[in-house]
């Protein structure tokens, strides 16, 4: 992802005059590793249903790692959506909060990202710019190893969840979610336009088209396998 793309003007976060507490929602993961988009695509569903106050920020984080760390310590509020490695069953959704969120998204890493967040979390406490409260709303995958691949209809239906339980979370932080009454052009919205849900499933090649595991003439113990 293009850190540019998500950093917003120096205003946006706390605009002149505007006493409201910073809002930040965050989505992390990659689109292009079936259920690690899981938080991505909840950002992207989001904006595309919802409007918000001029105090809350929506942030597609992708795999930024460290580039995050600004958002994170202007913030008031922080809620994020990710696929988290719980060992539970494919789908299930666990709600973690404040100081707690930093210890899980280093429990079990599923791709390097988590590692990036659980730093830029930790750099946040020790400059003392921690948000006052942080909500993870943590989906677990049923299938990361399937590059080119999309959400699996577990997670997709589990994301339907997670959206409700982050509006909810959202609406008590005085967030105002109304339904978005005006279609986001493709230069409004905070993830690519061209990884939209819909275009990704309809566009991508076929598995016989393009590799989804892997080449084997570089990933030579998964051939043995």
């Amino acid at each position: 992802m293009d850190p540019l793309r998500t950093i917003p003007p120096a205003s946006a976060c706390h605009p002149d005059g505007d006493s409201h507490e910073t809002l930040c929602v965050l989505g992390i993961g990659n689109v292009l590793w079936a259920d690690e988009g899981f938080g991505v695509r909840c950002i992207e569903a989001l904006q595309q249903r919802y409007e918000f106050a001029p105090h809350v920020q929506l942030i597609d984080g992708g795999t930024q790692g460290l580039y995050l760390v600004q958002h994170v310590q202007q913030a008031d509020r922080l809620l994020i959506f990710d696929a988290i490695d719980y060992g539970l069953a494919p789908g299930e959704l666990k709600l973690v909060r404040n100081d707690d969120v930093p210890r899980f998204m280093g429990a079990k890493k599923m791709s390097l990202h988590q590692t990036g967040f659980q730093e830029v979390l930790m750099l946040a406490l020790l400059t003392e710019k921690y948000p006052k409260e942080v909500l993870l709303i943590g989906c677990q995958p049923e299938e990361i190893e399937d590059y080119g691949g999309s959400l699996r209809p577990v997670v997709k239906q589990a994301m339907e969840d997670a959206l409700a339980l982050g509006l909810a979370t959202l609406r008590d932080w005085s967030a105002a979610p109304t339904p978005r009454q005006r279609p986001l052009s493709d230069v409004e919205t905070v993830t690519f336009a061209e990884l939209a849900l819909g275009r990704y499933e309809s566009e991508r090649p076929s598995e016989d088209v393009a590799c989804r595991s892997g080449d084997d003439r570089f990933m030579p113990a998964r051939a043995e396998a």
